[in-house]
């Protein structure tokens, strides 16, 4: 069954700092917050809805962080829905520093599927530069409190951040997947005019990854990921968000494609070293056939065909087949080819 959020912004809310890449009222399109508005938001998606399944979901602010009162009022509007049978439950994003017992404790008493952590980085002197106002410790401690209640985490983090080089970005990885994150979001780091980051990068304080490092640190986040057993729900920002604002950064329209991409791509290029095909010009063409799980025969094929072409190029490969096998795993494959054997042009299987 599809699964869709139904998100009920509140930007800026609750938020005690104002981080160096934050607006969240240019990413979110909304500029303010009307608490009577969510209930014809979330009237106006539930008619759209169809056979998918839902939930509601509180982005854009801290929203363990806006004051009891307006918390507990969203969270009973949401469970209206959730009791009325018309969606799976609530779904939240708050900063690390904002979960504590009190939270947990009114959080008991509703539905909640999911809280989403601003982890953004597992290094201080990363969060530090980008003025996040908590810590490492901060997050690892949030996080194993919300285990503790049931509550399943996902972990969102940021490549390129301030200071960061690539082996902080995989260290963060690292570190959400240690402290038992079930799902992650990955951003790379996009300058909006409106944010402090824009006047760091005009006095060359900050230099914004380009779209080819972005996709090379996401391969390198995602590939941990996905031997950790996390799922990554997204990554980069949804396609227009912020569009007037944005100034400079990795802002592909298909930037979790290209990322995937990049990853299958090495894992292509490893399976086909090991399994020892030939490369160009050296004995008989090869038929590759490439079985994945089902719904990555694009992915593994690779962005514009990208990961094909390159088997091709430097291969001895004559085609290359991608097929759907339901007991591959995601990001995982496996490999088959045939070649003319010399005598009789018969084929043979290598």
């Amino acid at each position: 069954m599809k699964h869709v959020n139904i998100p009920v912004f509140v930007p800026h809310l609750g938020c005690p700092k104002q981080c160096v890449f934050c607006d969240q009222r240019a990413i979110s399109g909304v500029r303010s917050f009307d608490e009577g508005e969510a209930r014809r938001v979330i009237e106006r998606h539930l008619a759209t809805l169809g056979d998918a399944e839902a939930e509601i979901a509180f982005f854009g602010g801290s929203f363990t962080g806006i004051g009891r009162e307006r918390m507990t009022a969203l969270l009973e509007l949401a469970e209206e829905y959730v009791r009325a049978g018309l969606v799976r439950g609530i779904r939240f994003s708050t900063r690390p520093d904002f979960i504590d017992g009190e939270i947990l404790e009114i959080l008991s008493r509703y539905t909640i599927t999911a809280a989403e952590l601003g982890i953004q980085s597992s290094s201080d002197q990363v969060l530090a530069l980008s003025k996040r106002g908590h810590t490492a410790e901060d997050s690892r401690r949030a996080m194993e409190l919300l285990a503790e209640a049931g509550i399943p985490t996902v972990g969102q983090m940021m490549l390129g951040l301030p200071g960061a080089e690539a082996e902080d970005d995989r260290e963060t990885a690292r570190f959400i997947a240690d402290c038992g994150a079930s799902f992650a979001r990955i951003y790379p780091t996009a300058v909006f005019r409106s944010t402090e980051l824009y006047a760091m990068t005009l006095r060359g304080e900050y230099r914004p990854l380009s779209e080819e490092e972005a996709v090379e640190r996401g391969a390198d986040v995602l590939g941990i990921f996905a031997q950790r057993g996390v799922e990554v729900i997204r990554i980069g920002l949804p396609e227009g968000a912020g569009k007037e604002e944005f100034f400079a950064g990795p802002r592909h329209p298909a930037m979790g494609e290209r990322i995937r991409s990049a990853l299958y791509g090495r894992i292509l290029g490893e399976a086909c070293e090991a399994a020892g095909i030939p490369e160009k010009g050296d004995g008989a063409p090869v038929t590759l056939t490439v079985r994945t799980a089902p719904g990555e025969c694009s992915a593994a094929a690779g962005y514009g065909r990208e990961n094909k072409i390159r088997i091709e190029n430097k291969y001895n490969v004559k085609k290359v087949k991608f097929i759907e096998n339901p007991m591959v795993s995601r990001y995982n494959i496996t490999l088959s080819s045939l070649s003319c054997s010399a005598e009789g042009g018969k084929p043979s299987c290598i």
